[in-house]
C-alpha cells in the first residue's frame, strides 16, 4: 500500500471544498476531483473509501477546525456581553477568513450528511456554550429561553450580515461590504434585545 502524502491530502481537501461549493454534491465526482488535483482517481482511494467517505471526513475535519476558531479566547465564565462579543468576533473571523469552507458547511446543513456532521458541531459547543448560557441566566443577565430562540436572536443577524458580505450585495441587490461599524452596531442591538 502506498504511503499518504500530507501535501497531497491537503491539496485534495482544498480542491474538494472548492469543487463541492462550485458544483454541489450532485455534480461532485471523484473523477472531477482527481482532474482538479492533477492526480489519478486511484490516488483518491488511498485516502478515502468513496465519495461519501470523502465528503463526510472532510466535513467533520472542517467542522472541528471551524469550531476551534469559534471558541478561540472564549471563556464560559465571562459576562454575557463579553462572551457574546467574543463569539461574534470569532464567528465573523471564521466565515470571513474561510468563505469556501463556510459555504460548504452551509451546503452540508441541507444535505443527507447533515445529521452526522452537525452532531459534531453540537458536541463541540455543548459544554462551553451550555455553561456560558447557564452562568448568564444564573447571574440574571438574560432570561431563560429555548436554545433555538436564543441562537436565532444571538446569531441570526450576524450570519445574515456575513451572507450579504460573502455575496457582495444586500437583499435588494445593492453592493455590500461588512464593516466593523455595521457589525458592532448590529451586535449592540442584539445584546440590548437579549439582556434583561
Amino acid at each position: 500500500m502506498r504511503v499518504r502524502d500530507v501535501n497531497k491530502v491537503e491539496l485534495v481537501k482544498q480542491k474538494a471544498i472548492e469543487l463541492l461549493v462550485e458544483v454541489g454534491f450532485e455534480g461532485f465526482t471523484m473523477n472531477k476531483l482527481a482532474r482538479a488535483c492533477g492526480i489519478s482517481v486511484a490516488t483518491l482511494y488511498i485516502y478515502y473509501k468513496d465519495k461519501d467517505d470523502l465528503i463526510f471526513k472532510i466535513g467533520i475535519e472542517e467542522v472541528h477546525r471551524m469550531g476551534a476558531i469559534m471558541l478561540e479566547d472564549f471563556d464560559s465564565e465571562s459576562s454575557f456581553a463579553e462572551g457574546l462579543r467574543q463569539q461574534w468576533k470569532n464567528r465573523a473571523k471564521c466565515v470571513l477568513e474561510n468563505p469556501l469552507t463556510a459555504q460548504m458547511i452551509e451546503q452540508l446543513r441541507s444535505s443527507t450528511y447533515q445529521e452526522k456532521i452537525f452532531e459534531t458541531f453540537g458536541e463541540i459547543f455543548k459544554e462551553p456554550l451550555g455553561k456560558f448560557m447557564h452562568n448568564a441566566i444564573e447571574r440574571g443577565e438574560i432570561a431563560a429561553m429555548p436554545l433555538e430562540a436564543y441562537w436565532s436572536v444571538a446569531f441570526g443577524p450576524l450570519y445574515s450580515l456575513l451572507r450579504f458580505h460573502t455575496e457582495g450585495k444586500t437583499l435588494s441587490g445593492k453592493p455590500f461590504v461588512l464593516t466593523d461599524e455595521v457589525l458592532w452596531s448590529a451586535f449592540d442591538l442584539v445584546l440590548k434585545g437579549l439582556k434583561k
